[in-house]
């Protein structure tokens, strides 16, 4: 049986004091919420935090409250976002992308703002501490405390991935971001010195190990969504080898906002699983200002495409994943629009 290195665990009686925890904690404290990440990562070696800030039981980071939109607390579990009303009429893609994380028991107690934060993934990185031994580990997962500091056999770090490359190529694996910057989500990030807020796709660095741009000494409190007018409609499509537990290959989130002749006045979609961050297609804008028929989802599934890079470092071969986001953002598409009326 897989052990957990040893621990201090901290139970935060407030957000501040959660936040002075971790900035006296230094590079050896983390936050831990449901920890359904986090936990398997420390048996495995992958991370050692000598130190664990435990904020799952503060009530303020466990509502969903309304005003000027929609703000969630990032220690929500992400059963209870799936089943909000309000999440489903408003913004069905964060409802289906939270409903389609692991299993029934994992969404019971894995957190919104752990699933935000989820560390990268990679064949060469998700493995027990004995598989990383006999390869020579990677840069990612190195001996020790997981730090970011190993050596290959020729006495370099190294990304298995890509041998030549200089950075990790691990990938990004949340479901509920994609979703979240489809839908113009902003966070949230409270440290022991004040707040910020900054939009979610700005939290994403595309760097498998530097996945993250909030401080090491930040705690991610609350997901805020813009007040939704009517006409949007919103959807995630998720593609994994078993349709009841696995981590995404490809995530696909859509936005469209119609006006009452069924034209476009907006749209955006996001990517997911397929770089080492989410990764918005800049060509969902052109839909603006037209109707959304087969030829324009056409050309926007394209383009999407091109703005894929999967790697050999995940489940399924990744040439027919990249094949793949074409199929996936064209359905996702069609489902915002609806069925085609005959006249």
């Amino acid at each position: 049986m897989m052990r957990a290195p040893d621990f201090r665990y901290h139970a935060a009686r407030s957000v501040r004091d959660a936040a002075r925890a971790l900035r006296d904690g230094g590079p050896e404290a983390m936050i831990i919420a449901g920890g359904t990440d986090l936990v398997p990562n420390m048996k495995r070696r992958q991370m050692a935090p000598t130190l664990l800030v435990g904020i799952r039981h503060l009530k303020q980071l466990a509502r969903i409250r309304n005003g000027a939109g929609l703000t969630l607390g990032s220690a929500v579990r992400l059963a209870d976002v799936a089943a909000h009303p309000k999440v489903r009429q408003q913004h069905a893609a964060l409802a289906r992308a939270a409903g389609l994380v692991a299993t029934p028991q994992i969404r019971n107690l894995g957190t919104l703002g752990g699933n935000l934060c989820l560390d990268t993934r990679c064949t060469y990185y998700n493995q027990t501490l004995e598989w990383r031994q006999a390869i020579s580990y990677c840069m990612k997962a190195p001996p020790g405390n997981g730090g970011h500091a190993c050596a290959s056999p020729t006495g370099d770090a190294i990304c298995w991935v890509a041998t030549s490359s200089p950075r990790c190529w691990a990938v990004s694996s949340t479901d509920t971001a994609p979703a979240l910057i489809a839908l113009g989500a902003r966070v949230t990030l409270v440290s022991a010195d004040g707040e910020r807020e900054i939009a979610l796709e700005d939290l994403y660095a595309d760097d498998g190990m530097a996945y993250l741009t909030k401080r090491p000494d930040e705690i991610l409190t609350a997901v805020h969504l813009p007040q939704r007018e009517p006409g949007w409609r919103s959807t995630y499509v998720k593609v994994r080898r078993r349709g009841s537990f696995d981590f995404p290959v490809l995530g696909v989130a859509a936005a469209v906002c119609f006006t009452g002749g069924g034209v476009v006045a907006d749209a955006r979609v996001v990517l997911g699983a397929v770089a080492s961050r989410p990764v918005p297609v800049p060509e969902a804008a052109s839909l603006a200002g037209r109707p959304l028929t087969d030829d324009a989802i056409a050309a926007v599934a394209a383009a999407a495409g091109d703005h894929a890079t999967p790697l050999d470092n995940t489940d399924l071969a990744y040439a027919w994943r990249k094949r793949m986001v074409a199929v996936k953002v064209a359905e996702a598409l069609r489902e915002t629009r609806g069925p085609i009326r005959s006249a």
